[in-house]
């Protein structure tokens, strides 16, 4: 049982990067889903799959790189902990690393990016930031 699912992901997403994986696989919930959709959907995997193979569904995802094998995500970090949330309102969501990097949330109307929450007006929790 892990205390914080979402950081597990993150970690398992950031070994398997240092150690030039294709693939990590992770056990599955909703949230982790979403942050998978959307880290397909900004380029930063290739891709991912729901695998029910065994007793417990897992998602597979695959990892990607450049033409010189240097991964696409470059930093990934846990930024709202259980410890210590971060909550941003709307006008607090300023872009960062010039707009490069990606922030993901989780608001009142899902899972998203903080691009797609200003255009939508909304804020929420901070889960992680991507670049």
């Amino acid at each position: 049982m892990h205390s914080d699912p979402i950081a597990d992901l993150l970690t398992r997403i950031r070994n398997g990067i240092q150690a030039k994986l294709a693939t990590v696989e992770v056990p599955h919930s909703k949230i982790k889903l979403e942050i998978c959709r959307i880290l397909q959907g900004e380029g930063y995997i290739r891709g991912f799959e729901v695998t029910t193979e065994s007793k417990f569904p897992t998602i597979q995802i695959q990892l990607r790189y450049d033409n010189k094998r240097k991964p696409v995500i470059t930093r990934i970090q846990r930024v709202s902990r259980p410890g210590l949330r971060i909550y941003k309102s709307n006008d607090e969501l300023r872009p960062i690393r010039s707009g490069l990097a990606t922030r993901i949330l989780s608001t009142s109307q899902g899972v998203m990016t903080d691009r797609e929450a200003r255009r939508k007006h909304v804020g929420g929790e901070v889960l992680c930031e991507v670049w």
